[in-house]
């Protein structure tokens, strides 16, 4: 328990809060806002493009790896500068995304979620360099465990926070598009609690040697080594297009579900403080136990035997959510769809993480390649979710949810495929 204590652990923690928050502004928060203005089910469903950025960030990684950001790296650090620089971008995309109204242009609404969503996956590109280059071997389990823990615990503050806020401001007399306003004025405010981190955090040592070793080098040279080194070293590995579409489809039956769980329990006729109060009371709690459970996974056993614990935990968990919806209106039935879903997700993604970190060892190129990993594992939440919406309106809501767990079986048939290779063998224990 003391390694949970550790500094280096616990600057990731709230690092992990940090890249978690913004996440659900530009995603189902944001669709139980356009829900509640009207906006209909495959509009909803189309907003999942806006995630492109977490899908495309590799491209500006190499930049992050490379380049110096004035004043902020002198002042902070290589990594450290880049983190208190994006978080300020993050704020100013949040307060313009609260200023926009669904029910009025969904066009601007999909602008400012843009940004937002921009920021966040450049936030997110140094935060996992940050995190891989400065835990030890010994800390990387307690790491990845706090990082995801503290991660959902981000997203439940701008999902069920945000929604409790929104009820709150309502309750003083304000306009509801007022209230959603002032909501995400206050997550816009809550991002500075990853700033204050990386203010009072150290450069980690990985990141300086990395620098030292390419000082004499000019900036566009500096981007083409990270941005190459990246791909060709990770490309000339054995099976690594496999692994790249394992990386692609491990978590798409999670988001393909989790796309449309907010517009789901507004459908079935939960009132958004029924949903809100599940979600950040009994939702956290399980988001907890489910973060730390995956930690401990990822230290008792091989990594593969970690992967498939977590990928049929997350897909058979969409069958609560089948199951919820020929319940019907009931408080208990919710709390427990909600907490499968919350455990089951936060094991598989600190278990994923733990796979994502094993695959990158160069200090040189951390945030690229990692970024590359990310964008990819994006992909599913992104583009291959956006007909999610549709598929509902077509199915009704218990055969969606059925076939949620169906779409599980792609990334099922490559870790078998992966396993027999021998690919998992030849990583290692997750180490830097």
């Amino acid at each position: 328990m003391a390694v949970y204590l550790q500094p280096r652990v616990l600057v990731v923690l709230f690092l992990g809060f940090s890249s978690g928050l913004p996440l659900a502004l530009s995603g189902s928060t944001l669709l139980v806002w356009m829900r509640e203005s009207g906006v209909d089910l495959g509009t909803i469903g189309l907003f999942a493009l806006v995630g492109t950025p977490y899908t495309l960030k590799f491209i500006w990684a190499p930049l992050v790896d490379a380049l110096h950001v004035p004043l902020f790296t002198r002042a902070f650090g290589r990594r450290r500068g880049w983190l208190v620089f994006v978080q300020l971008l993050l704020i100013a995309a949040v307060l313009l995304l609260a200023l926009t109204d669904p029910a009025k242009s969904p066009l601007y609404v999909a602008i400012g979620a843009l940004l937002v969503a921009t920021a966040s996956a450049t936030q997110d590109i140094v935060v996992d360099a940050f995190r891989v280059e400065s835990l030890p071997e010994e800390e990387q389990a307690a790491g990845m465990a706090s990082y995801v823990a503290a991660y959902r615990i981000g997203m439940l503050i701008s999902t069920a926070g945000v929604l409790f806020l929104v009820s709150a401001y309502e309750g003083t007399g304000l306009t509801r598009t007022t209230a959603w306003m002032w909501g995400y004025v206050t997550m816009a405010a809550m991002v500075l609690i990853g700033t204050v981190t990386a203010l009072l955090a150290t450069e980690p040592e990985q990141s300086r040697r990395a620098e030292a070793a390419t000082s004499g080098e000019s900036a566009l040279k500096r981007v083409i080594h990270a941005a190459l080194g990246a791909f060709t070293e990770f490309l000339t590995r054995k099976d690594a297009l496999t692994a790249l579409a394992f990386v692609v489809l491990f978590k798409f039956t999670d988001a393909f579900s989790g796309t449309m769980t907010a517009p789901f329990v507004i459908d079935l006729g939960y009132s958004r403080n029924d949903y809100a109060a599940i979600v950040k009371g009994v939702g956290l709690a399980a988001t907890l136990i489910g973060g730390f459970a995956g930690g401990y996974l990822a230290r008792r056993y091989s990594l593969v035997a970690s992967l498939w614990i977590g990928a049929v935990l997350q897909a058979v968990s969409n069958l609560a959510f089948a199951w919820l919806s020929t319940v019907g209106v009931n408080q208990w039935a919710l709390a427990l769809a909600i907490s499968v879903e919350n455990f089951t997700g936060a094991i598989g993604t600190v278990i994923f993480v733990a796979y994502l970190s094993a695959l990158c060892q160069n200090p040189l190129h951390t945030a690229t390649q990692y970024a590359l990993l990310t964008a990819l594992a994006a992909v599913g939440r992104t583009y291959l979710s956006a007909s999610a919406g549709y598929v509902a309106q077509a199915t009704g809501w218990p055969a969606f949810f059925t076939i949620s767990v169906a779409v599980a079986a792609p990334s099922l048939v490559l870790l078998a495929w992966l396993q027999r290779r021998g690919h998992f063998a030849a990583l290692g224990p997750v180490k830097v």
